[in-house]
């Protein structure tokens, strides 16, 4: 039916919102699929428990390569056969992130290589909407600290490096203006649900050609 990934650098708050969607999608009689990438399969939560690892030294590009092969399990096994059901699928991460993170945060490749690398290893999706939730390094690192969980081996980046990865996503935001939408991430939790959830329902009504009913708020 419709997938829908939420992208930003950690810290931004993009998980909360994709479980905010969730909610709401459920409570208007919706049956919404909600996974995290890397994650959502027996593979993809292994292969994410060798990534996130903090004492585990991985190389870029396996790096790279480790996080792709998680994502095609996930399409294949979850994803798409969600879709055909003519579900809602909601991630929390997809290809765009490996393009930030791999392909400008640690150098491994150019964007044009990563293009048509991720199309291979999605077999072809591509998100019909992309929600980019947007903050600075600095606000992110003093929220992951504030936080007070222990961090994973992505969290423990130096700011720098995610100067590269916030600098890459408002490239690919603006290459593909139709499929990206930029959320503010220095607003409130609900303002910026508020502005996904309004989107979401423009989706879904262009798609059924019906209205979909909203009691939620209506809060800028």
């Amino acid at each position: 039916m419709l997938l829908l990934t939420f992208e930003g650098i950690d810290g931004s708050g993009k998980s909360t919102q994709a479980r905010l969607l969730a909610e709401y999608l459920r409570e208007r009689g919706q049956d919404p699929l909600l996974v995290r990438e890397p994650g959502g399969t027996e593979l993809s939560e292994k292969i994410r428990s060798v990534l996130l690892e903090p004492d585990v030294n991985v190389h870029p590009m396996a790096e790279l390569l480790l996080f792709s092969a998680a994502r095609t399990q996930l399409v294949a096994e979850r994803i798409r056969p969600a879709l055909e059901e003519g579900r809602i699928v909601l991630c929390d991460r997809f290809y765009d992130s490996t393009t930030a993170y791999q392909g400008a945060g640690r150098g491994v490749a150019d964007p044009a290589w990563l293009q048509s690398f991720h199309r291979r290893v999605t077999d072809g999706l591509v998100p019909d909407r992309t929600y980019l939730v947007e903050l600075d390094a600095e606000t992110a690192q003093a929220r992951r600290e504030e936080a007070g969980t222990k961090r994973d081996r992505m969290e423990a980046e130096a700011t720098s490096f995610y100067h590269r990865v916030a600098a890459a996503y408002d490239t690919l935001a603006d290459e593909h203006p139709h499929r990206f939408r930029r959320l503010d991430g220095h607003r409130s939790i609900d303002a910026i649900h508020d502005a996904i959830r309004t989107d979401v329902e423009t989706l879904l009504e262009e798609q059924t050609g019906t209205p979909f009913a909203s009691t939620g708020s209506s809060d800028p």
